[in-house]
């Protein structure tokens, strides 16, 4: 069994397993990742390649990528003014992990739309 359990928060916070998952299978970083796949992006373009997320959100999570090394923020100081946001080396490791899960959800959504139908109908009462 892989080593997810721990017997006090000072372990828990030196699980590399806590820490890794904790900082990227967060909705929008696992949605960032995806969306720098093919090319570097500037923060408009990935923020429209998302459609549904906020500037304070998309900032927020670009930065926390960009502190455990997934991608590099480049400034070209124009003009006029242009930052890109691409993937590193660890990053494109990770989308590589990543893009299974992806394709598992397109696979198996069906089954997960019906599980929830049904679940909500036995809670029905």
């Amino acid at each position: 069994m892989l080593p997810v359990g721990v017997a006090s928060k000072a372990e828990a916070s030196n699980c590399s397993i806590r820490s890794v998952l904790s900082n990227v299978t967060g909705k929008w970083r696992m949605i960032i990742v995806l969306a720098l796949e093919d090319e570097p992006k500037r923060f408009g373009q990935i923020k429209r390649c998302i459609g549904d997320v906020t500037q304070r959100v998309l900032t927020e999570n670009l930065r926390g990528l960009q502190r455990d090394g997934y991608l590099t923020r480049t400034v070209d100081p124009g003009p006029p003014v242009a930052v890109t946001y691409e993937l590193t080396p660890l990053g494109r490791s990770l989308l590589e992990m990543l893009k299974p899960l992806v394709y598992w959800s397109h696979e198996h959504m069906d089954q997960v739309r019906s599980a929830r139908l049904e679940y909500e109908r036995t809670q029905v009462s």
